[in-house]
């Protein structure tokens, strides 16, 4: 190929990453804004940041692929799949810097920046096809995310950031290992090619079952899906609490993109030796039993969100144990809520912290009765996370479960019927964890004085809107299911 063909092909692939060229421009600037800028640097910072978003989520809508486009040689691919996730990554870089409002003024543009570039690689990530594009990507959303986990500047962030770079790195190398392994059998890296499926349906299962397992590593590290979710206690617990926020969602939802990817590509449209539907099941199957089970022993409220961030990540697996459409289309309705739900209760929890100490769950005792709405709303939160109505948790899994049901009658397999009750069971367990700071707001007698806590109406308004959003999609969830149902995903 002629160099001004290559040339060619790159200008018109740039053409189509409109949204990411936009995420970019936002980097350099708020760079440049943090440097200039000496007053009412937050602010500007926050009204660019948010700005920026909200044109590169209508860039998204307005150039909505209804065909996939290949990109750079096939490097990456614009689809609808890979477009809806972009959009949720966006909501969720927006939502972070509406919470991002107490951070120091004289780090808050490399706090812009941190979250821009983790932006920039998650929507890279989400359209990858090769995995070259995918270490790129992924190292892109992990190195700043890094340095995140130590925004609180003080000894127990250091420690926590530095315990998710070390198994961060660890992760990394097991991927690249693997993806070499994996070279090694198909001579490609286009996991989307027919060379490649060609080739691995030929080798032989047990070094493709190595290669996949140290390729998959580094995604369950990066979802913090059992056995690779030790980091995620000490980062959510010393982390800033927005911060723990959006890497509790944006992260985790890009490698679930991938995870699905990957897991359908190595799968080999149902030839592969590897019972790929068990593989998974077992993860989420350990994922909740361990996340749900570990969490009821927590005393911080962080760290038991935590845990059950882990148990969220087998919830979501359940989708794709059933190697269906319909299980991916209802892991993007998921997807989409676990977003709101999340930044709720992470948005009371960064409300209550401004005012006291909630190292210790005890802390919330009796503050419902003088902070009703705050209160109210991390009640709505907690039932949305469990599961239960008038939320759209309860829809989202119940659209899972039916899904896992669904495949389990047309397979009859019983790793699928055993996954179907675990779930079934974890989610009666997570009403101990998750309805106990309620219980403490509202039915505990405090133990000292009660201190009343510093609201504000932006704030207040702020939870409304997430709460309103969580019990429409519980009413009428047929407008987001029935746009996710038109979405034609094909590796």
């Amino acid at each position: 190929m002629e160099l001004k063909e290559q040339l060619t092909g790159i200008s018109e692939s740039a053409g189509h990453l409109l949204p990411e060229l936009v995420l970019v421009s936002s980097l350099v600037i708020s760079l440049l804004l943090g440097l200039i800028l000496k007053k009412n640097k937050q602010t500007i910072l926050i009204i660019f940041s948010l700005a920026s978003y909200l044109l590169s989520f209508f860039l998204i809508l307005q150039t909505w692929p209804p065909q996939p486009v290949s990109l750079f040689g096939g490097m990456m691919r614009l689809d609808d799949f890979s477009a809806f996730f972009k959009l949720l990554f966006f909501a969720g870089g927006f939502l972070t810097v509406l919470l991002s409002t107490q951070k120091k003024e004289n780090t808050f543009s490399e706090y812009v920046i941190l979250i821009n570039a983790i932006l920039l690689g998650a929507c890279l990530l989400a359209m990858s096809m090769n995995f070259v594009m995918v270490v790129l990507s992924l190292e892109l959303i992990s190195l700043p995310s890094y340095m995140l986990a130590g925004f609180a500047f003080d000894r127990k962030s250091a420690e926590g950031s530095l315990k998710y770079f070390l198994f961060g790195t660890v992760a990394t190398a097991c991927m690249i290992y693997g993806i070499s392994l994996i070279y090694g059998l198909s001579s490609t890296l286009d996991f989307s090619s027919n060379q490649f499926i060609e080739a691995l349906i030929d080798s032989k299962a047990p070094l493709l079952f190595v290669a996949s397992f140290l390729i998959l590593a580094g995604l369950l590290f990066k979802i913090a899906a059992v056995p690779f979710h030790l980091w995620a206690p000490d980062v959510y617990e010393s982390a800033p609490t927005p911060v723990v926020a959006f890497l509790s969602v944006v992260p985790k939802l890009a490698g679930l993109a991938i995870f699905i990817k990957m897991v359908l590509a190595l799968n080999l449209f149902g030839q592969s030796a590897l019972p790929w539907s068990t593989i998974v099941s077992v993860i989420a199957i350990v994922s909740i039993v361990v996340g749900n089970l570990s969490a009821l022993a927590q005393t911080n409220p962080k760290r038991m969100l935590a845990y059950s961030s882990i148990a969220q990540s087998g919830f979501l697996l359940i989708g794709l144990a059933t190697m269906s459409m319909e299980g991916i289309h209802f892991i993007m309705f998921y997807a989409a809520i676990f977003l709101v739900m999340n930044f709720l209760v992470f948005a009371v929890l960064h409300q209550f912290e401004n005012s006291i100490d909630i190292q210790s769950m005890n802390n919330f005792s009796g503050l419902g009765r003088i902070s009703f709405f705050p209160a109210f709303a991390l009640l709505l939160g907690m039932i949305a996370l469990t599961g239960l109505p008038p939320t759209a948790g309860f829809t989202a899994k119940l659209l899972i479960f039916s899904s896992l049901w669904t495949s389990y009658q047309d397979s009859t397999s019983i790793v699928l019927l055993i996954l179907f009750g675990v779930g079934l069971i974890n989610t009666v367990i997570a009403l101990f964890y998750y309805l106990k700071i309620p219980y403490l707001l509202f039915l505990k007698e405090p133990a000292t004085e009660i201190i009343p806590i510093k609201t504000s109406r932006s704030g207040n308004l702020f939870h409304l809107l997430l709460v309103i959003v969580l019990i429409y999609f519980f009413l009428i969830p047929g407008g987001l299911m029935g746009w996710i149902n038109q979405i034609t995903f094909v590796l």
